[in-house]
């Protein structure tokens, strides 16, 4: 498959089949035309004498410096070197590519006014795998100046800016929606695995079903709920806990019975930031713009980027969340008082043998880290001094992509602990798992093993991977997904006997 870019159309599953599968891209003829057409009308601008921000002015600080016709070209690119200004580690090869695709997409749009050879450079780039160091910290929002700066130099050095290319390839945000492409990307993956590893909890705590009834969507209908029952219906259909008598609680404790409530949340902020990338991967973000109908170019502040920004507040604050109650699923499951099976989930219970114990630690750590991540970025303001007070509002966006990113690293990992723990309990209790839920600690069991009394603590970093790589989510939901996705036993017990707490 090839991705054209339009400058209109592009949408997330390109994004990630380009950035990590290596899809092929070209630029489409008429985005080619338009870009000509609005080349033009700067070069007319220059000519003129029109003051353009970026092209015939110097930026930021030093705006009402005017740059002469004659130093326009070479001005565009002296201002990339100026801006070389990253800092931190580097920013993952993926988020890279992503970021040149949005770039090029963002030229191909044709309010920039560049010439189709930039788009040219930069997609030839991607096809032949040049993936230059970019520093992952420098960028307040307003633009991702710092990391374009280092694309720019590094793939552009060989072409001759013309006046206002510079301005065009540094001012838009190209790097916080790429990134935040991905992430996205990957929250929706994790919610899969979530689902899986809930239902799994559900199992292993022998828990009340009454808490997926279709009703409570009727009832409350939003459609993340309705979307998640119906997921759970799916994935536990013929598991024993339908069945009289093996359910413990009239009202188990409420990080297992608002499984619907907490991951539909998510499903709908998933929707509605769904909504608003979709606009950003297309939308203008530079400044200044060109008018065609009106053959000028005007000044402009489409680098404001809250609506993305706020929006990745939103979701990682949901899903911090939905995280913290799947740690707290994984205590209540280890722990007799709240299981009614051994502390530890060991196979013979009166013995000095931990088992899974500190299992439950480690969630609790990865869930605290979770909800740090989560603390709001996008009213943050760094400074109100620079360009003379003028440039007074940041967005900090990369850096809420960036938060999304690594949460869903650490729900990974928490993913991989409950799913651990879930399978235990359901093979402790000799419980019939349901269908999807089956094939989900078969898969489990192909990384970490059934806890006899003789073992040790799994290891569960390789059930991790499973679960970044969608192997556990297609397990339990029989999926598959494409490769560019993302860079068993049993044990004795017996069935619960329906006569638990029913408080």
């Amino acid at each position: 498959m090839t991705v054209v870019l339009t400058g209109r159309d592009l949408d997330r599953e390109q994004v990630v089949r380009v950035a990590r599968g290596g899809e092929r891209v070209t630029l489409d003829p008429e985005a080619r035309a338009a870009m000509d057409r609005t080349h033009a009308i700067v070069r007319r601008s220059v000519a003129a004498g029109s003051s353009i921000y970026g092209t015939t002015t110097a930026v930021g600080v030093l705006k009402r410096v005017g740059v002469a016709p004659t130093e326009a070209a070479a001005y565009s690119s002296w201002m990339l070197a100026h801006h070389l200004v990253g800092q931190g580690p580097a920013a993952p090869p993926d988020v890279v590519r992503a970021t040149i695709l949005r770039l090029a997409n963002h030229l191909a749009e044709s309010s920039p006014g560049v010439r189709p050879e930039l788009v040219d450079r930069l997609l030839a780039a991607l096809d032949a795998g040049e993936t230059p160091a970019v520093h992952a910290i420098g960028s307040v929002g307003q633009a991702d100046l710092a990391p374009l700066a280092e694309i720019a130099v590094a793939l552009l050095a060989g072409i001759e800016l013309e006046p206002g290319e510079g301005t065009a390839l540094l001012d838009n945000n190209a790097f916080s929606t790429a990134w935040a492409a991905l992430a996205i990307a990957d929250t929706t993956a994790l919610l899969d695995a979530l689902d899986v590893s809930g239902a799994v909890s559900l199992e292993g705590f022998a828990a009340n079903p009454t808490l997926l009834h279709p009703a409570i969507g009727r009832v409350r209908p939003y459609p993340g709920v309705r979307a998640t029952i119906a997921r759970f219906a799916e994935l536990l259909d013929g598991s024993a806990i339908h069945e009289p008598g093996v359910p413990r609680n009239l009202q188990d404790p409420l990080s297992f019975r608002n499984l619907p409530q907490m991951h539909g949340a998510v499903r709908d902020v998933l929707a509605h930031v769904e909504v608003v990338l979709a606009i950003e991967l297309n939308a203008s973000q530079g400044n200044p713009i060109v008018v065609p109908e009106e053959d000028r170019v005007v000044s402009v502040a489409n680098f404001e980027i809250v609506p993305l920004a706020a929006v990745l507040d939103y979701l990682r604050i949901v899903l911090a969340s939905a995280l913290g109650v799947a740690s707290e699923r994984v205590v209540k499951s280890l722990y007799t008082p709240w299981s009614g099976l051994p502390t530890g989930l060991v196979p013979d219970g009166g013995t000095a043998h931990a088992g899974l114990t500190y299992l439950s630690l480690a969630a609790q750590s990865l869930a605290v880290e979770a909800r740090l991540l989560a603390a709001p970025v996008s009213f943050e303001l760094a400074s109100t001094a620079h360009a003379e007070g003028i440039e007074d509002r940041t967005t900090m966006a990369p850096l809420a992509a960036r938060r999304l990113a690594e949460m869903v690293e650490i729900g990974a990992s928490i993913a991989a602990i409950e799913l651990a723990v879930g399978a235990q309990g359901i093979e402790l209790r000799g419980l019939r798992p349901g269908t999807g839920t089956g094939r989900a600690v078969a898969a489990v069991r192909r990384h970490v093993p059934f806890l006899t009394m003789a073992g040790q603590v799994p290891d569960v970093s390789g059930l991790a991977a499973a679960v970044r790589s969608g192997e556990i989510a297609d397990a339990g939901l029989g999926t598959a997904r494409p490769a560019h996705g993302r860079p068993a036993h049993g044990g004795p017990g017996s069935g619960g006997n329906g006569d638990g707490d029913r408080s």
